[in-house]
This record gives C-alpha cells, sequence and structure tokens, in this order.
C-alpha cells in the first residue's frame, strides 16, 4: 500500500480525494466548491472527450457552442424545467465593478444593473431551443443533431472531486426531429454510445435503465441512464439520455412545416456526460498503490525504466524499443530520471496507474530479455526482448479485458433479489450494491424508502422482467423489481 493514500478498507472517502490529489489528477481552487484539473488528470479527460467526440460524429452529430449566459427570462417558460433548477442557479445581476471611495478595494457598482438578470448555464436548453426557433422551419431542416463541449454551473457546497462540484466540464446533445418515434430512437441510440463507451473504453460495466418519475431529469418525458456500481458497493449514474417530447419545442414555439403542409411542433431529447466520469473511473478500478487506467484511456501506455539507472547503452536500446512500439501506437515513456532509485520510480508509476512498465538492466541486456510489470494484476514476467513489440500491443489488449471482466465480476456479485424489508435494510448495510426489489410504482413510497434508508431507485432496467410481487415497503402489488442503491 502506497503509504501516503489511506486505504479502502479504513476509509473508502478518504482514499478516494487522497488518490485523485497525490496521483494528480485534480486539486482544490481557491473558489469554493470548484477544482483545478491538474494536466495528467485532464490528459484522461481528453482521452475520453476525443473519444466520445468521434463517436458522436459517428453516429451523426456536429458540434456547436452556444453562450454561458442565459436570460432569467427562458428558464420560466418551462416549469417543469425551472423548477428543478431554481436551488442551483447562479445570477449574474451587475455588469461593472468600481474602486470603492474608502480605498478598500472594488466594489459592485450599483448603477450597473442588469435590466434582466443571467442565469450562469445549469444546463442549455432553454437558451438552444430559443435558437432553435430561427434555425427551423421546415422537415428539411430535421432531424438538426448538435452536441456542445462546455461547462457549466451547479451551485453545490458539499462537494467531492470530479463527483459532484459547482463547475464542470461536459458534454450535451441537444437535438430535434419530426416525429416522436425518431426522437425516442435517437434517446436510445445516444444511451447505447454512453454504455459502449463505458464499457470497451473505461472497462466499466453498466445497467441500462429508465428513471422513475422522481429521478426524471426536469422538463423530460423520459430519463434513460448508465448506472454504474463502485467498489464500496454504491451506484454512480455515468450518463443519461433524456426524451423531452415537445415540451420546449413548445415553450419556445419551435414548430416546422410538414410533408403535408401543415405546422407541427418538434420533438426533442438531449443527453450528457461530464467529469463526473474521471471520479467513476478512479473508484470502479483503483487501489490502495494507486490508479488502475485502462490502456484505451491512459495517456503513456508503457513507462521503460532503465536499471539501476538510464546508462548510454539502456536508454539506447530503450529507445530502440520505444520507436517500435510508437509504430504500433503504443504511447511509452522513457524514464531518464539519474536521481531516484528504481523502486521509488515504479511506486510512482503504479500511483499513476501506467499499465504496463518494463525494466531494463545490463543483465536483460547480456541475456536478452526484458523485465514486464501489469498494473491491473501486478503480475511480473520475463520475456524475449526481440518479441516486446507483438507481446505488449497483446498484453494491453488483455489488460483492457481483464480490467471488465473483474469490475462485471463484481457488479454481478453486487446485484441481489430481496423480498423483504428487513432484508432490505441489512443488505445495504452489510453488502451494498444492487438491490433488486418490489417497489408499489408510486412516488411517495419511493421517497419514504429513500428518507429511511438513503437508497435510490436507480432504474428500472431496459427489458425488464415481469413478474408478480408486493412491494417491500408497504405489500402493495408490483409487477415487476427495479434496482435500489445507494449512490454518488
Amino acid at each position: 500500500m502506497s503509504k501516503d493514500i489511506t486505504s479502502r478498507a479504513d476509509d473508502y472517502s478518504q482514499w478516494y480525494i487522497d488518490l485523485v490529489r497525490k496521483a494528480g489528477l485534480a486539486d482544490y481552487s481557491a473558489v469554493k466548491g470548484c477544482m483545478v484539473i491538474k494536466p495528467y488528470g485532464f490528459a484522461i479527460w481528453e482521452n475520453m472527450r476525443d473519444t466520445l467526440d468521434r463517436m458522436f460524429k459517428d453516429t451523426g452529430h456536429v458540434n456547436a457552442y452556444f453562450p454561458l449566459f442565459i436570460p432569467k427570462s427562458f428558464l420560466s417558460k418551462e416549469a417543469a424545467h425551472v423548477e428543478g433548477f431554481a436551488k442551483e442557479c447562479a445570477v449574474v445581476t451587475h455588469y461593472r465593478l468600481k474602486n470603492a471611495e474608502d480605498g478598500s478595494g472594488v466594489v459592485v457598482d450599483p448603477d450597473a444593473k442588469l435590466e434582466e438578470e443571467l442565469i450562469v448555464r445549469p444546463t442549455s436548453e432553454t437558451i438552444i431551443w430559443n435558437t432553435y426557433r430561427d434555425w427551423i422551419d421546415s422537415y428539411r431542416d430535421l432531424p438538426l443533431l448538435i452536441n456542445q463541449w462546455a461547462n457549466v454551473v451547479r451551485w453545490e457546497m458539499r462537494t467531492r472531486l470530479f463527483l459532484r462540484t459547482a463547475e464542470f466540464l461536459w458534454q450535451e446533445g441537444h437535438t430535434a426531429h419530426a416525429t416522436r418515434d425518431e426522437a425516442i430512437d435517437e434517446t436510445r441510440k445516444m444511451l447505447d454510445v454512453y454504455a459502449t463507451f463505458a464499457e470497451e473504453w473505461m472497462a466499466m460495466p453498466v445497467i441500462k435503465g429508465v428513471k422513475t418519475a422522481n429521478e426524471r431529469f426536469a422538463g423530460a418525458e423520459d430519463t434513460y441512464c448508465i448506472e454504474a456500481l463502485m467498489q464500496d458497493g454504491k451506484a454512480l449514474q455515468a450518463g443519461t439520455s433524456h426524451f423531452l417530447g415537445q415540451n420546449f419545442a413548445k415553450a419556445f414555439d419551435v414548430q416546422f412545416n410538414t410533408k403535408d403542409n401543415t405546422r407541427e411542433y418538434v420533438w426533442a431529447t438531449s443527453w450528457g456526460v461530464s467529469t463526473r466520469l474521471m471520479g467513476a473511473l478512479v473508484m470502479a478500478h483503483s487501489d490502495d498503490d494507486g490508479l488502475v487506467i485502462p490502456p484505451r484511456l491512459a495517456p503513456t501506455h508503457v513507462v521503460i525504466v532503465p536499471i539501476p539507472k538510464p546508462t548510454p547503452e539502456l536508454v539506447e536500446r530503450a529507445t530502440a524499443i520505444a520507436t517500435d512500439l510508437r509504430s504500433k501506437g503504443v504511447r511509452v515513456k522513457i524514464d531518464t530520471d539519474d536521481q531516484n532509485r528504481p523502486g521509488y520510480k515504479f511506486a510512482e508509476y503504479e500511483k499513476l496507474g501506467i499499465p504496463v512498465r518494463l525494466g531494463l538492466g545490463a543483465r536483460d541486456l547480456e541475456n536478452g530479455t526484458i523485465e514486464v510489470a501489469r498494473r491491473d494484476t501486478k503480475e511480473k514476467a520475463s520475456v524475449d526482448i526481440t518479441t516486446i513489440t507483438d507481446h505488449i500491443v497483446k498484453l494491453l489488449d488483455d489488460i483492457q479485458a481483464n480490467m471488465l471482466e473483474r469490475a462485471r465480476a463484481y457488479r454481478d456479485e453486487h446485484i441481489t433479489p430481496v423480498d423483504t424489508w428487513d432484508e432490505f435494510v441489512r443488505l445495504l448495510d452489510e453488502k451494498g450494491g444492487f438491490l433488486s426489489a418490489h417497489w408499489d410504482g408510486t412516488g411517495e413510497t419511493e421517497e419514504l424508502i429513500k428518507t429511511e434508508t438513503k437508497a435510490t431507485i436507480r432504474c428500472i432496467p431496459l427489458n425488464n422482467p415481469q413478474e408478480a410481487g408486493t412491494c417491500i415497503k408497504t405489500g402493495k402489488p408490483s409487477t415487476q423489481r427495479v434496482l435500489f442503491a445507494r449512490a454518488y
């Protein structure tokens, strides 16, 4: 265990904070509730962002950018939407500062009050749909498939790095369609994109489902989600895709001429993931020695460490190996530091989660071998140096697959059917994870369970089996099980 990282068993929450900071992912900011994403953390986020951006474009979407500021009146046009975000909005009321008369610094100029206050975007549906009114007039303008990469502000005071901050980075897709079915298909398609990214790139298994009315996005008719399970048995919502119906089209009067030359309101979706995925990546895979990063997202795939120090002969051979690996798309670093001992370097690279470490010494050169250490299992092997490139390419694929398999095994072991209230409460404390239980379908019961246990309905899984049963809390009839969990 790394000496400067709290163990998961002792304090999971502190372990997470220690790891995010000690591995150089992020740090606290002078602005309360906000964070600084450090270069190593941002490099991982860039890999996530670039991958998702390609996936969006492969499904026909294009990028645009909309203003950070939203007139307050826009949020008033969709009642459920404003109610959902009202408590989280940061409001700009003035546009100028001036020097204080007593010389104490700057103050807000009371004569520079805005005629209408501006909201710092908590999400962009309102400003985007006000714009779409000018862009859409005919069925020929549809579908409109737009995504933006941006920052948003949701005023949070109880924060945790990456998982919940007042400002965070994300993408938000906003699409317009001629029919209800097209919009629902889009909503489901983007949910599948998120699930594919989570599983194939983050090596994080997810459950696709739909949210209950209580948990639905403000202003949506349906919210679809992917839910992941962290190593402490808590769930994390990793992405959402919303079918908005015609709510925003009607609020902002976005209509189009159909092929039959009638006027109809368009159908809408929105969908997004954020830097919260960075927190998910840490908590799904990492251990007491540091990060464990799936190769597809790792800024560096392989580090080559000359042992005991970087002599010219060792660096020359390491450079030749690195050149060959790079020709295969492998991202390689050669450690040329001659100040620290190998043991210190090994611990630091474990903390950073670099998937593969190669140790190269004079004896290795004599024997024609090189030591290979994989981060996910910490296994070591001596490999013929002439086959190292092919070995590494295959090993990176093996590590990616093993991380997904291991996370899926943990997740599956922590999906537990429960049939009684006592069992439900006991397992929440003793085992955690997803509890599959019957629920009577009412928001009142859902809220009661949340109040008493802090467990929420994470989702109703897609294609959920239908079965007769009774609600674990009220004993009323139920037609299906839903997934409960405590969550981030």
